[in-house]
């Protein structure tokens, strides 16, 4: 039977994907790339197009929209699950592309849930990806953790309330999903003076790359989606 492959291409650089990642989206007859507006091109295809033949492989693109309120957005999940599985009842495996590792805050896990629902006889095959969190670590030249030190990795956009409560429990703070709320991340940070402490990276591992100690120059700026805060103890 034809199967799924949820494949996890890496935080930016093409040449951080697996091996096993290259050879499946070579060999697959459909991809499938997600995009959180229909105006907008597809991130996570635009690190695997050298590896594709477009004249042999249909390349689907799927709107997820981003938004902290997820009310109405069962119907673009259940849209986009019901297209890729037609695609496997056709006979043909289908690569889903996802930045980073499909089990780690991936668009993915949205589909993942309703293919074990509803497609239990569909099999799905899983390729992890290196993620940003490990890549944007290394691009700072901040190690993640040592010996017993505690790490915390969290949607900043959901944990505001709890998030004095982390900083003070954990060595490592990873903090994903900043970018609308940075500025109060920022003055929670300067308050605990932990702002000297702290790197901001975006694009990590791509020719747009930033890695920022200078928290400060930050604030009021629009910050890339694409963006991550380490705070190291």
């Amino acid at each position: 039977m034809a199967k799924i492959y949820a494949v996890g291409v890496g935080p930016g650089d093409p040449e951080l994907l697996t091996r096993k990642a290259e050879r499946i989206l070579r060999e697959v007859p459909v991809i499938c790339a997600p995009t959180a507006n229909p105006a907008d091109s597809s991130y996570a295809l635009s690190l695997v197009e050298p590896f594709l033949d477009r004249d042999r492989q249909e390349v689907i693109i799927q709107v997820f929209p981003m938004r902290m309120d997820q009310a109405g957005l069962e119907e673009f999940w259940e849209e986009a699950a019901a297209e890729v599985a037609e695609k496997v009842r056709l006979g043909k495996d289908v690569a889903f592309i996802t930045i980073g590792d499909p089990f780690l805050y991936s668009t993915f896990l949205y589909l993942y849930r309703i293919f074990r629902e509803k497609y239990p006889d569909i099999p799905v095959e899983v390729v992890p990806g290196i993620s940003s969190i490990n890549a944007a670590a290394i691009a700072a030249g901040i190690p993640l953790g040592m010996g017993a030190e505690r790490i915390a990795i969290i949607p900043a956009a959901f944990e505001q309330e709890n998030l004095r409560k982390t900083l003070a429990e954990f060595d490592t703070v990873v903090l994903m999903k900043m970018s609308r709320v940075f500025d109060g991340i920022y003055e929670l940070l300067r308050e605990l003076g932990l702002d000297h402490k702290a790197v901001y990276v975006s694009r990590v591992g791509s020719p747009e790359q930033e890695v920022v100690f200078d928290l400060a120059r930050l604030v009021g700026q629009k910050l890339d989606y694409l963006s991550l805060l380490i705070v190291r103890k």
